[in-house]
């Protein structure tokens, strides 16, 4: 028998080994440059189409003008390597040469020679980029200016990004146009590392580009949506906008959703969240909704490798507030603490969600596109939706809520509250 105190010791262990496997395989293993010159992936055309009218457009799948964009309704902006060898063009896990442009569509069934299912496909079309400004204005202009930006995580191909862009799309019924920025996340469980690294690289064209749109005279509101690692690359280009924006605050950056942050809540609470949510920021109605689930095993995982909690979950750092919580009944579960002002703003600009409650998958770090209650929420959040509203459960906090689960008898049908399509 195993006694009490050596299964506290492997129970205490069980962290740090997982640590260390995650940093044994998947921090020191290099990434490959693999068997083909990078330069040769894109000395086609096709990887740099030149200006045209949408009437002639050309799509990497054959098809011409309408055709090509009938159905590519989603814009796409990348860093990410194409491969443009063949006439199907992809985007592979490399950095690219330079941020590219296309259009892309939700994702189809491949059939083979006997017309069965055989995979499933995103279409895409590669874009002149003055083209794809022109596209988008044209686009925004029927729209009243709103457009939804989409940013991704770890662990994403452009299929899965794709996939969850066009998700988001059909949950929210977003009328503007979808824009995805697609940087050279690995797409594997073991490359965290080269993600993180391949983010950070990613930081200037990703400002540069958010700059650009929020700076267009025909762009009223942009609702900037970011899951998980991809926080780490919206917060600080939205601070880089504010202070360079020719018009000052920058208010068309006013809807910014955080999924899942894998962010430093300490380093969210002390700088970004005090510059981005400054009070006049604030009163022209930007504000900031996070995400978090204390049943998120891969921010737990994060917090463990990293050493300092994450934003997008609720584990008490300091041992003394946990046990002040336990003490007064309440679950122990810690948050970032709201922007200290002069003159508090006459608007509430951060609001966190707790969807511990209502969490669903495997490691509970996608419940925004995963739960049923959590995709309500979130769907009501993109269209302007904020505090008290139905679903959430007040905590001792006054900007936390918490979802609520439905009752036993309630079972909820995730596939098609959430509008997903890939299971």
């Amino acid at each position: 028998m195993v006694s009490g105190t050596l299964k506290a010791l492997l129970g205490g262990l069980k962290p740090l080994a997982l640590g260390l496997t995650f940093i044994a395989t998947g921090c020191i293993s290099p990434v490959d440059y693999g068997d083909i010159r990078h330069a040769d992936y894109v000395a086609n055309g096709r990887c740099n189409p030149a200006a045209t009218d949408i009437s002639s457009a050309h799509s990497t799948d054959g098809t011409n003008g309408e055709t090509a964009l009938a159905d590519k309704p989603f814009f796409v902006v990348t860093s990410r390597l194409p491969d443009c060898r063949n006439e199907t063009v992809k985007l592979l896990k490399h950095r690219g040469d330079k941020v590219r442009y296309g259009r892309f569509g939700a994702p189809q069934d491949v059939l083979n020679d006997k017309g069965k299912v055989d995979g499933r496909r995103i279409p895409l079309a590669m874009s002149n980029e003055t083209q794809w400004w022109t596209d988008l204005s044209r686009t925004m202009g029927n729209r009243d200016g709103r457009v939804l930006l989409y940013v991704h995580g770890y662990r994403e191909t452009f299929f899965t990004s794709s996939r969850d862009a066009a998700q988001i799309s059909r949950l929210t019924g977003f009328t503007g146009p979808v824009i995805q920025y697609s940087w050279p996340s690995q797409g594997q469980l073991l490359k965290y590392a080269v993600d993180e690294t391949n983010m950070y690289w990613d930081e200037r064209n990703f400002r540069r580009f958010l700059t650009k749109l929020a700076q267009q005279e025909w762009t009223k509101e942009i609702v900037l949506v970011s899951h998980s690692l991809g926080a780490r690359l919206v917060l600080p280009a939205v601070e880089f906008v504010d202070r360079t924006a020719s018009n000052g605050d920058s208010s068309v950056i006013s809807n910014i959703i955080l999924a899942s942050p894998d962010v430093d809540r300490q380093d969210f609470e002390r700088d970004i969240a005090e510059e981005i949510l400054s009070a006049r920021r604030v009163n022209n109605d930007r504000r900031i909704t996070v995400y978090a689930s204390a049943k998120d095993s891969a921010l737990s995982l994060s917090h463990d490798v990293h050493g300092y909690p994450r934003l997008g979950n609720p584990r008490c750092f300091d041992p003394f507030k946990a046990a002040e919580l336990k003490e007064k009944g309440l679950p122990e579960r810690c948050y970032a603490a709201k922007s200290q002002y002069d003159a508090p703003p006459e608007k509430s600009g951060l609001t966190i969600v707790d969807t511990t409650a209502v969490s669903q998958g495997r490691v509970g770090h996608g419940d925004y596109l995963r739960s049923a209650v959590a995709c309500k929420d979130f769907a009501a959040v993109v269209n302007g939706g904020r505090g008290a509203m139905k679903g959430r459960e007040q905590t001792h906090l006054s900007y936390v809520f918490a979802l609520a689960a439905p009752a036993k008898d309630e079972e909820s049908n995730h596939l098609t509250i959430c509008r997903r399509d890939d299971e």
